[in-house]
């Protein structure tokens, strides 16, 4: 068994304002505060290369990167399931609500997040770029349709299957993005299912963290 006070994640020292609140180590943070698991930090440069020590922790020199006791995890979905199996509060112990949850997680990374993503980010990553207009009502059609079963699904439900899980923790973090460009709003329920996971005193405690931590400028490369 891990000890708890020896769980570590990276995280990013700066990013700029628009990325703040996003970044996946909030994530993981979430689901620590969750489960009642203290954890401590390692910050990284935004563009600095990665050590090649870092490399072989995380191949693809992105955070979070995950420690404890036991095990070194990266990609954020594999650490969230990986503290999620440690704490009731995240994954049901009956077997069915247990499979739901662990559904609705890879959901929302696999049909939701790889369908609003690129949504999302049109205007960020891509700004400015001939095809972007002309790409867009695409973009924001592949998005909705996503959406429109998860808002049917839920209904008037409170969360996806009954009690709080692991799904809706990361089904939340995944609305909260696409939830910038507003397409959200089109979708009363789905807007409340997301305020209702973003007023958990455990993401409140998460997302102060994540802010906290950032400085005030980025170190140069």
């Amino acid at each position: 068994m891990a000890n708890r006070d020896d769980v570590s994640i990276s995280v990013l020292a700066w990013v700029p304002e628009g990325g703040r609140g996003l970044v996946r180590d909030l994530r993981v943070r979430w689901a620590l505060e969750e489960a009642g698991i203290p954890y401590t930090v390692r910050k990284l440069e935004f563009l600095a290369p990665r050590s090649s020590e870092y490399l072989a922790e995380h191949p693809f020199g992105q955070v979070p990167a995950y420690r404890d006791g036991e095990v070194s995890l990266f990609e954020s979905g594999a650490i969230v399931l990986h503290i999620a199996e440690k704490s009731d509060a995240l994954l049901p112990r009956n077997p069915q609500e247990r499979a739901k949850a662990i559904s609705w997680m890879f959901a929302a990374l696999s049909s939701v997040e790889l369908s609003t993503w690129p949504y999302a980010t049109l205007g960020v990553f891509f700004a400015g770029q001939d095809w972007v207009q002309e790409a867009r009502p695409g973009f924001a059609a592949n998005a909705r349709s996503r959406l429109e079963r998860l808002a049917a699904y839920l209904g008037d439900k409170e969360w996806l299957e009954g009690r709080f899980s692991v799904g809706d923790l990361m089904m939340v973090t995944v609305l909260r993005v696409v939830a910038r460009t507003g397409i959200l709003a089109e979708f009363p329920t789905l807007a409340a299912y997301q305020a209702r996971g973003e007023d958990r005193p455990a993401f409140k405690r998460a997302l102060a963290a994540h802010l906290a931590d950032f400085e005030d400028r980025p170190a140069a490369a």
